[in-house]
């Protein structure tokens, strides 16, 4: 099982993102994915979810700005992060997984500034 994110920057708050995850080594069609991150000094957070058949899941503190797809073709997971704000700096990972507890990647940098 391989997972690469990838697209994290830089942005000022009310900017847009678009972060990808590769998978790679599993069905990926077939497997509910998720997006998770982890602020400094803070707990890792589920912020959203995919099953593999469609119905998403979305926390409170990301509804209405993110959305979650998938390219099962080419086995991509993306993340689309519209008016960001400050408190959605983390680190963000995608997950085999629905929920927090499945393998991750190694993550992709989002910092907002003010």
């Amino acid at each position: 099982v391989q997972l690469v994110e990838s697209g994290g920057d830089l942005v000022q708050a009310g900017g847009s993102l678009r972060l990808s995850c590769t998978a790679s080594g599993f069905s990926f069609s077939t497997q509910a994915m998720s997006w998770l991150r982890q602020a400094p000094g803070k707990d890792l957070e589920w912020i959203s979810g995919i099953t593999d058949y469609g119905p998403t899941y979305y926390d409170s503190s990301v509804t209405g700005r993110f959305t979650i797809s998938r390219d099962n073709a080419n086995s991509i997971l993306y993340l689309q992060m519209n008016n960001l704000k400050p408190e959605d700096t983390a680190m963000y990972y995608c997950a085999k997984s629905w929920g927090p507890f499945g393998v991750r990647g190694p993550g992709t940098q989002v910092t907002v500034s003010s």
